[in-house]
């Protein structure tokens, strides 16, 4: 896959986040990518559904597990705009999604490359290849003013 094509990806995926943080959702984005197209996508909504688990990542991988009829998403790619957290890491390994893209790293509660890092664990099953800091600066912006506006 191209760069360009990649950051398209996750151009897409910030256009997720930024929706979400207008519904009052901490605005993170994922979009689930197979055979070079989307077919999937997500924001947060757990405050619209009082679902502790309706994270961007879930919500997109549960989406493109319906619309391609299994729930192993082998050779799919998911890009999202903050560091998973541990749940979402696990079930990124659970549906075996093939990479990882993410944007913004998140020292306090992400799973990936902080925190438990869960792919790195023995008991993890199925690691994706992961990439960090495509989108970087934009994801920590949304997040960042998103915040500091509910201050």
């Amino acid at each position: 896959m191209d760069v360009a094509q990649t950051d398209g990806f996750m151009v897409a995926a910030l256009a997720e986040a930024k929706r979400a943080g207008e519904r009052g959702e901490v605005p993170i984005g994922a979009i689930v990518v197979a055979d070079g197209r989307i077919v999937a996508s997500a924001g947060n909504e757990t405050r619209a559904l009082n679902d502790v688990t309706a994270h961007a990542e879930i919500l997109a991988i549960r989406r493109a597990a319906e619309a391609v009829g299994d729930e192993r998403l082998s050779g799919a790619d998911l890009y999202v705009t903050l560091e998973p957290c541990t749940m979402c890491a696990a079930a990124i390994s659970f549906a075996r999604i093939r990479r990882l893209y993410y944007g913004a790293e998140d020292p306090k509660g992400g799973g990936v490359d902080n925190g438990v890092r869960f792919y790195t664990q023995p008991t993890c099953h199925h690691a994706p290849e992961v990439y960090s800091g495509l989108g970087e600066t934009e994801s920590a912006t949304l997040l960042r003013d998103f915040f500091q506006n509910r201050r």
